[in-house]
């Protein structure tokens, strides 16, 4: 039986948690290493940090953080932001990391897939896709003026996907063809946020989740929107989700991971005690 997996997300910019809504409305959420021992006492899987500006502004991975995290904490952590390399994957890796995460630097070049999948082992791939609905993407602001990668030919997207911390579209790719391409290339996980979704309590996005987990042959983690405990067991039951990754619920303290836990097994779903 494989058990489901519950993983608190810390977004780090400037060396702090932070939380916003559709990737905008940023706010203070606390220091990334206390957060992460209180959810590792309180039973959470894994962690992920995601160096939300790394891309964005050109700058070198977090890899002190990963330090300082391996130092405290005892469960496994992805490290994802401004990963360009193999090289710089060694360093978070080196430091402490169990897994890097990818998302810019991957479309901008997909082989890095394959090197990091053949260095490392595909266990140690997540794939991270920001996604929004096609229909919303016009509405947008950061698509104004960010052309994105272009794909000349490319069937227009059911989910777009986004790059830079959901600054820049790219243009033609579809979330789910990315996936799978992904995968293809070496990526052992498929961290799957919905921008639509993501800050807003509304639950995950079910459908688009769902789209991904049945495209791919490795585990899913269904990413933005989770609001109350109930949407957890819905991405899980619904969406086909291997883990729910949560944020702003466990940051500000409306449920704790053991809640979260609680709820899982109460709903048949089978979690690590």
């Amino acid at each position: 039986m494989v058990l489901k997996r519950v993983i608190p997300c810390l977004d780090v910019d400037a060396g702090r948690v932070v939380k916003g809504t559709n990737f905008i409305d940023i706010r203070d959420a606390g220091d990334p290493v206390e957060l992460a021992e209180r959810y590792d006492a309180e039973g959470a899987d894994e962690l992920v940090f995601l160096d939300i500006t790394a891309s964005h502004e050109k700058r070198d991975t977090i890899v002190e953080l990963a330090r300082r995290t391996a130092d405290n904490v005892f469960i496994p952590f992805t490290i994802g932001g401004g990963i360009r390399s193999v090289e710089d994957a060694q360093a978070v890796l080196d430091a402490g990391a169990d897994k890097v995460s990818v998302n810019s630097s991957a479309l901008a070049r997909p082989e890095l897939l394959t090197e990091l999948g053949d260095h490392f082992g595909a266990q140690c791939v997540v794939l991270a896709i920001d996604a929004a609905s096609s229909a919303h993407t016009q509405s947008r602001e950061s698509d104004m003026d960010a052309p994105g990668f272009p794909r000349p030919g490319a069937a227009t997207p059911q989910w777009d996907v986004f790059v830079n911390g959901g600054r820049k579209r790219v243009e033609g790719r579809d979330a789910v063809s990315w996936a799978v391409e992904a995968v293809e290339r070496g990526a052992g996980e498929v961290l799957l946020t919905s921008m639509d979704r993501d800050g807003t309590n509304d639950g995950y996005e079910i459908e688009l989740t769902r789209a991904v987990a049945d495209a791919v042959p490795v585990p899913v983690i269904a990413s933005g929107g989770a609001g109350k405990l109930d949407h957890l067991s819905e991405a899980i039951a619904e969406g086909g989700a291997d883990a729910v990754l949560c944020a702003s619920i466990f940051h500000y303290g409306a449920y704790r991971v053991r809640d979260a836990k609680l709820h899982l097994a109460e709903a048949g779903i089978p979690v690590r005690a």
